[in-house]
């Protein structure tokens, strides 16, 4: 099995080197390439080519929003996940709206900073989905988007899942609420993100608050 490769992105010196010590010490995941700044970041991501990339948000020359942007422009980009200090970050919201599979404090747990890249690379960035919930919470505009055509094309169960998903319950959680196997729930966000054209549950919280479903 080959490691998921990391690109690491922040201006602090002493944190990359931590960072890349603890996912480093894991068989599974192995840092690719360093980078101080945003424009240094896009670069060392477009010739290494990783898996996920942890961009901090504020950084000098090219930040990371401005960074995240340039790189979900690409083809097949990588999974970008914000590293912010505080936990209501109005650039946090606004890089996830982008298209970035979450976000994480940095003082996070180091345990739940492995857990979150490993989730991220195998597609289900349900980083911190409640935290994204209060997130757009938050900083949400007051005025909703139409509704696209698309949500029509959803069952009545799918869109009683796609509710409980965007409040930020797990496939667990649903799973119990609702008396059904994970497996089932599993299956119904994936056909909900299908019809919806949405890469992950992330998106999916996204969704409901930009159209006035949360």
């Amino acid at each position: 099995m080959n490691a998921i490769r990391v690109v690491l992105v922040d201006d602090q010196a002493l944190f990359r080197a931590g960072i890349r010590m603890l996912i480093d010490s894991q068989p599974d995941l192995e840092v690719v390439g360093e980078a101080s700044d945003g424009r240094e970041g896009v670069m060392v991501v477009r010739e290494v080519r990783p898996d996920v990339v942890l961009m901090d948000i504020r950084m000098p020359v090219l930040d990371g929003l401005a960074a995240t942007a340039e790189l979900l422009g690409d083809v097949d980009p990588p999974r970008i996940v914000m590293l912010t200090t505080f936990d209501l970050d109005e650039a946090a919201a606004r890089a996830i709206q982008q298209g970035a599979s979450g976000f994480l404090l940095k003082d996070a747990e180091p345990e739940f900073l492995l857990a979150a890249i490993r989730t991220v690379h195998a597609g289900s960035a349900v980083i911190a989905a409640s935290a994204t919930r209060d997130l757009f919470a938050h900083f949400s505009g007051p005025t909703a988007r139409p509704v696209p055509a698309s949500w029509a094309a959803l069952t009545d169960r799918e869109r009683e899942i796609f509710g409980l998903a965007a409040r930020g319950l797990s496939n667990a959680e649903i799973a119990a609420r609702e008396f059904l196997s994970e497996a089932t729930v599993k299956t119904h966000i994936s056909r909900i993100l299908t019809k919806l054209s949405l890469r992950d549950r992330v998106q999916l919280v996204v969704f409901a608050f930009d159209h006035g479903l949360a």
